[in-house]
């Protein structure tokens, strides 16, 4: 994990997938190049329904299913509870009942470090998507220190893109944002400059002009800044 890779070509490829198990493909590419044990997008729906994909075993990935761990997982019910992304180790694991899962966990694969990013939209929207690993603490930090904002992107594409092959799970309002505005609004918040942003986008920067003006409109903000600011209280970007 010591090499500083350059991610920038990761969305461009999200975007390109037309299904699932090409999604699914471009993440363990993402995988392999940071050397991580694990990478997961998860899908919780109001009705119990599970969709998405895992690297964890089937063994696990069956045990968690059919053992209900999601209703103590400190995992799902702390980045419920949050809209930042969540280093696993920020968590309460306190509890017989945790403590035992987590055991459980590392008896099947399940690395020791982990971080999580919510991802949440109109009308309850709600996955999660989590990398994991197996090293100390200070190599984690640094790892989250050099990737953490290039994950948080990652993480919006792949739900957009996951949510146009499953139609009947996306959100019924979309509140306008088209999902090019979406994603300018979204590196903006994250601090890029607009030149870079417009260079992520493989746009002009008329062009992204063009965006902000059309989301900033449609959001009734006054400027960029309280367009941003709108975007994240309604859950239509994750920062």
């Amino acid at each position: 994990m010591g090499t500083k890779y350059d991610l920038s070509q990761i969305p461009k490829d999200l975007e390109n997938t037309n299904t699932l198990e090409e999604l699914t493909g471009v993440a363990v590419q993402l995988r392999d190049i940071l050397n991580l044990s694990h990478i997961t997008y998860h899908w919780v729906d109001g009705a119990g329904d599970q969709y998405g994909f895992t690297t964890y075993s089937d063994a696990w990935d069956e045990r968690y299913r059919d053992r209900n761990y999601h209703r103590i997982d400190p995992v799902i019910i702390g980045c419920f509870q949050r809209f930042h992304p969540v280093d696993w180790k920020q968590l309460d694991w306190s509890g017989k009942a945790v403590r035992a899962f987590l055991l459980d966990a590392h008896d099947h694969g399940v690395g020791n470090q982990g971080y999580s990013i919510p991802l949440r939209g109109p009308s309850g929207q709600f996955a999660l998507f989590t990398v994991n690993h197996n090293c100390d603490d200070q190599t984690w930090r640094s790892f989250i220190q050099d990737y953490g904002n290039d994950l948080i992107l990652i993480a919006h594409f792949l739900n957009r893109k996951a949510l146009e092959f499953e139609k009947n799970r996306q959100p019924e309002n979309r509140r306008g944002l088209s999902p090019r505005e979406i994603d300018a609004m979204t590196l903006l918040a994250l601090g890029y400059s607009r030149a870079q942003v417009a260079h992520s986008l493989s746009i002009s920067e008329h062009t992204l002009r063009a965006y902000i003006e059309s989301a900033r409109s449609k959001l009734g903000a006054q400027n960029t800044t309280h367009a941003i600011a709108t975007a994240l209280s309604r859950g239509l970007i994750v920062v």
